[in-house]
C-alpha cells in the first residue's frame, strides 16, 4: 500500500493505491488552510502537517489514524515576544526518531521537539550565527525549507534557507557552519557571487546510501557534493535550464538524481514541455523523461512537491502549481495522472506500507 499526502493551498489531499497504478482519493482534510509540508514518522505511526492558518497562525498538527483526526498542535512554536522576527509559516517537518522532530519555519529558524511535537523549542544557535544578517527573503519568503539528519553521523544536521544558503551542524545543533563553498549567487554583483552565505538554495537531498553525498538545486545551478557539503561541483550541463526548485536522489543509487527544470521567469517548463530530467552518472549527463506528461504545459513544480517512495522499482511523484498530480512506477520512464483540478500543490509525500 502506498499513501500520498498532497499539501495544497487549501488543505491536505490524500490518495492510496495497492499497486501504484490505480489510485483512490480519500476525503481532503485540514481543508481551507495552506499546507506547505507534511511528514510521516514510521516509529510512532504519526502523520505531521504544517498548517499555516491565516486566522490562527502556524502550527504542526498530528494524526495517528492516517489523517482522519488531528490534534490542535503543540506549544512553543514561536519566537520570544521581544524578538524582531516572527514565526509566520511552517515550511519543513522532519521526524528524527526517539521522539525528536524538527520544524523549519519562516522567518528562517529551526525548532526541535523532544516529545513528538507536544512542545517545541528553538535551536537558537542557528539564528545566532554571525552570518544571519546576510539572510534575506527570497521570492517565496524568508524560509527554512529543508532539514535533514545524517544517517551516518546522528549528531550531524543540515538545513537550507532562502536566501541564506545551506548550513551544517556536527554537534546536534550547538554550533553551525555555512557550507556554501562553490555555490554561485548569480543575483549578486559579479565580483561577489561566491559569498560565505546568502545563497538562495532552493532544495537539497541527502543520500542515505553514500556518506557525504548531497544533491542541491540552487537559484541557478544544480550541484553535487561528495564530502558532506565542504565543497560543491556544478553539474547542470545538459539541462535546458539550471533553474528549478525540487531535487530528488535515488535512495539506493547515489549517482542517480532527478530535477524539474523551469525558466527563471515565468517559472514554467522550458519550451512549455513539462519534463523530469534524470542523471545516472553523478550529473555528468541528463536525460529527459516526459512520456505521459502534458504538452504544452504552462506550469511548474515547487521545492517540496516532488518525492519518491523508496520502492523497487522506484516510484516518483510530483504535483504542479496548476493542481495536477503525476506518478511514475518505473523510475520516471513513463508518467500517469493521479488527479487534476486540485489547488496549487506545495508538497507531496509518499508513504509505502506493507
Amino acid at each position: 500500500m502506498v499513501y500520498l499526502l498532497v499539501g495544497t493551498a487549501k488543505g491536505l489531499f490524500r490518495f492510496q493505491s495497492d499497486n501504484r497504478r490505480d489510485w483512490r482519493a480519500l476525503s481532503p482534510v485540514l481543508s481551507g488552510d495552506p499546507i506547505y509540508t507534511s511528514a510521516y514518522d514510521r516509529e510512532t505511526g504519526t502523520l505531521y502537517a504544517g498548517v499555516n492558518s491565516e486566522f490562527y497562525g502556524p502550527s504542526v498538527r498530528r494524526s495517528r489514524d492516517w489523517g482522519e483526526n488531528w490534534d490542535t498542535g503543540g506549544s512553543g512554536l514561536a519566537y520570544s515576544a521581544d524578538d524582531p522576527e516572527r514565526v509566520t509559516r511552517v515550511w519543513s517537518i522532519r521526524p528524527a526518531g526517539g521522539g525528536v522532530v524538527y520544524a523549519g519555519v519562516e522567518a528562517s529558524g529551526l525548532f526541535r521537539s523532544l516529545d513528538g511535537g507536544d512542545t517545541w523549542a528553538e535551536v537558537r544557535a542557528l539564528r545566532e550565527h554571525p552570518t544571519h544578517a546576510s539572510w534575506h527573503a527570497g521570492y517565496g519568503g524568508k524560509c527554512l525549507h529543508t532539514v535533514a539528519v545524517c544517517p551516518f553521523h546522528p549528531n550531524r544536521i543540515y538545513i537550507a534557507c532562502s536566501s541564506g544558503g545551506i548550513y551544517r551542524s556536527d554537534d546536534d545543533g550547538h554550533t553551525w557552519q555555512p557550507i556554501n563553498q562553490g555555490i554561485r549567487a548569480e543575483f549578486l554583483p559579479e565580483d561577489q557571487q561566491y559569498p560565505e552565505s546568502g545563497q538562495c538554495v532552493h532544495k537539497f537531498w541527502l543520500s542515505p546510501s553514500l556518506p557525504g553525498r548531497l544533491w542541491l538545486q540552487n537559484h541557478g545551478g544544480v550541484y553535487r557534493s561528495d564530502d558532506g557539503g565542504d565543497s560543491w561541483t556544478y553539474v547542470a550541463g545538459g539541462l535546458p535550464s539550471d533553474f528549478g526548485f525540487p531535487i530528488v536522489g535515488h535512495p539506493e543509487d547515489p549517482d542517480r538524481a532527478y530535477v524539474v527544470p523551469v525558466e527563471r521567469w515565468p517559472r514554467w517548463a522550458p519550451d512549455n514541455v513539462l519534463s523530469v530530467y534524470r542523471t545516472r552518472d553523478g550529473g555528468v549527463s541528463w536525460e529527459r523523461l516526459n512520456r505521459g506528461l502534458p504538452e504544452p504545459a504552462f506550469t511548474g513544480v515547487l521545492r517540496d512537491a516532488f518525492t519518491s517512495d523508496a520502492e523497487e522499482p522506484l516510484g516518483l511523484y510530483f504535483g504542479t502549481t496548476s493542481g495536477e498530480l503525476f506518478h511514475s512506477a518505473d523510475e520516471g520512464e513513463t508518467w500517469q495522472l493521479v488527479a487534476q483540478h486540485l489547488p496549487r500543490i506545495y508538497s507531496v509525500v509518499a508513504v509505502a506500507e506493507s
